[in-house]
Order: structure tokens, then C-alpha cells, then sequence
């Protein structure tokens, strides 16, 4: 145990953070997300949902602050008319650690699993929440 991280980054993501340079994707997965969509880096964090995993994330890790969009959401499918009630949740995390918000694009879902597949890691969770998946761009570390 060490003072100030949250324990919900393991021993395990937190290597992988400090692995990840600047413009290295991290994928937050919920529990629909598809295996054949996953790089091989694989952190499971099961019985946690999304929410408190970016909240923890965004406390350490910055958003690439030289890409319009360093937050990539799951677009709902054409026909869907949900609305994902978890964005909002994200948001307001993002604007608590990130002084213009978390500036996110939601794309498709086949290019969404594409980009994941190469991104440096998958945290999977227990995510129960509907078009939950969302890509974090790493910034740079500036202290």
C-alpha cells in the first residue's frame, strides 16, 4: 500500500500507466466488451464499474492536450435510440481533473473495437452501463 492512490489501481494498471507515454490509447471496457477487440495487454478489474476507474485514472493520468478529441467514446448504433446515461457521469469526472473537459468524439462501433485493438492497454470491468466504452489518449506529464 502506498499513501494517496486510490486501491483501485492495482498494482498491475498502475505499471501500465507509468508504461504509457505520450499519445498511448488506454481502453476502459464494460462488461459487454468483446474479447476479439482486446490488444495484449489485459487488466481485468471486475466488480468495478467505469466510473470510479476513470475518476482514479484521471487523478494521475493528463488527456493529450494536442488532439481535438483524446477521449473516444462507443457511438450509439444508428437504429438505437438510447441515450447513454453514463457521458454525463464521464464528464463531469473529466472536468474535474481536466480544465477544458474530457473533449470527447464518439465513433462507431467497428472502428471503436479497431482502435482498441491497438491501443497499450484494455482495463476490463464489470461495467453494466449500455455504450460505456471509452479510449483515454495520454498526455504529457509536465511536473
Amino acid at each position: 500500500m502506498l499513501k494517496g492512490i486510490p486501491s483501485i489501481l492495482t498494482p498491475e494498471l498502475l505499471k501500465v500507466l507509468m508504461e504509457m507515454g505520450h499519445g498511448d490509447e488506454l481502453v476502459l471496457a464494460d462488461g459487454n466488451f468483446p474479447k476479439f477487440a482486446h490488444p495484449a495487454n489485459v487488466i481485468r478489474l471486475d466488480g468495478h464499474g467505469i466510473p470510479e476507474i476513470l475518476d482514479a485514472i484521471l487523478k494521475f493520468m493528463p488527456l493529450d492536450p494536442y488532439v481535438e478529441h483524446p477521449t473516444i467514446f462507443m457511438e450509439v448504433l444508428p437504429d438505437d435510440p438510447y441515450k447513454p446515461e453514463i457521458w454525463p457521469v464521464y464528464r463531469e469526472i473529466g472536468a474535474k481533473y481536466e480544465k477544458d473537459g474530457l473533449r470527447e468524439l464518439a465513433i462507431n462501433k467497428y472502428e471503436f473495437y479497431e482502435r482498441a485493438k491497438k491501443a497499450y492497454a484494455v482495463v476490463t470491468t464489470s461495467e453494466a452501463a449500455l455504450y460505456a466504452n471509452v479510449i483515454l489518449k495520454k498526455g504529457v506529464v509536465k511536473e
